[in-house]
């Protein structure tokens, strides 16, 4: 079976990860919920009668973004749903748009088919807390717990950090090359963390990213959500998060606004995907903050 992703294409995204990626997902079961034209895509690991534990994953990227934390979180007793979101990995294209709003509403819809009405625990990286926060706007009853990890859309961002070019280069040693530079770049403080592993998830996931209009990640789309939220909001970020390093002094402030915020809590000398570079400091975190009433 073959996928049209944005005019070329591509097999289902388990054709292109490595074997450590195959060993985790051989261990997930694949659910599938209504999204647009097609379908969003979901797996899950552990026991369903378990505590669900929603995953978010970020821009340009699939249910790999937590390669490193979903069986870690199973055994500690939570059922660990990761969706691709809309228009990432294997989901199609969600309706309506091309950006983190019209994402949500079908992550919501999905959440329902699969575990029912109760509110749950969700985790969000990067675009994907920028997804949660809005679905917990507009779908209170679907959120119980939110937690933010080196989320946009706070207004302290107005560009892209410059990444290398990759479509079109035809060699493959100099577009994993590219791969590679660009995790440093955004992704991974330390380089020692920039693994072989690391790079085939890019270089699988960036190019089934179709939602090449995204902007609000660069607005305070977040920054206004906030105050609304009913949920309490937790944070994790990495010390050295690509993204916020300049502007670290005025995170605390931003996320505060939630009336119900708990912890901002800082992962030393870990990049903008900590739960990659230090997973075991943010499973250890995140299930701290969220066992917190």
């Amino acid at each position: 079976m073959r996928f049209m992703f944005a005019d070329q294409p591509f097999p289902p995204l388990e054709a292109d990860l490595p074997p450590e990626a195959l060993r985790v997902l051989s261990r997930a079961t694949r659910h599938a919920t209504p999204c647009g034209d097609g379908e969003l895509v979901w797996h899950a690991w552990g026991r369903a009668g378990d505590e669900p534990l929603v995953l978010l994953h970020g821009g340009s990227g699939s249910w790999t973004h937590w390669i490193r934390n979903v069986e870690a979180f199973a055994a500690a007793g939570r059922y660990v749903v990761v969706p691709d979101l809309p228009g990432f990995g294997d989901s199609a294209r969600p309706p309506g748009g091309q950006d983190a709003d019209s994402v949500a509403p079908a992550v919501a819809d999905g959440l329902r088919v699969l575990l029912g009405d109760a509110a749950v625990d969700v985790a969000g990286f990067s675009f994907g807390g920028l997804t949660g926060a809005l679905m917990a706007a507009a779908h209170p009853e679907r959120v119980r717990h939110l937690v933010l990890i080196g989320a946009p859309g706070l207004g302290l961002r107005d560009k892209r950090l410059p990444l290398t070019p990759w479509r079109g280069v035809e060699d493959a040693e100099k577009r994993m090359a590219a791969h590679r530079k660009n995790l440093a770049t955004l992704m991974l403080h330390d380089p020692a963390k920039i693994d072989d592993l690391a790079v085939a998830l890019q270089a699988a996931n960036v190019p089934r990213d179709r939602m090449h209009r995204r902007r609000l990640a660069l607005t305070d789309i977040l920054a206004r959500t906030l105050p609304t939220l009913g949920c309490p909001v937790e944070a994790i970020w990495g010390e050295k998060d690509a993204l916020y390093v300049e502007v670290m002094d005025a995170l605390a402030g931003k996320l505060a606004t939630a009336p119900r915020f708990g912890e901002l809590v800082f992962i030393p000398g870990a990049g903008h995907w900590v739960q990659y570079e230090a997973p075991q400091a943010v499973q250890r975190e995140l299930m701290r903050v969220l066992a917190r009433a």
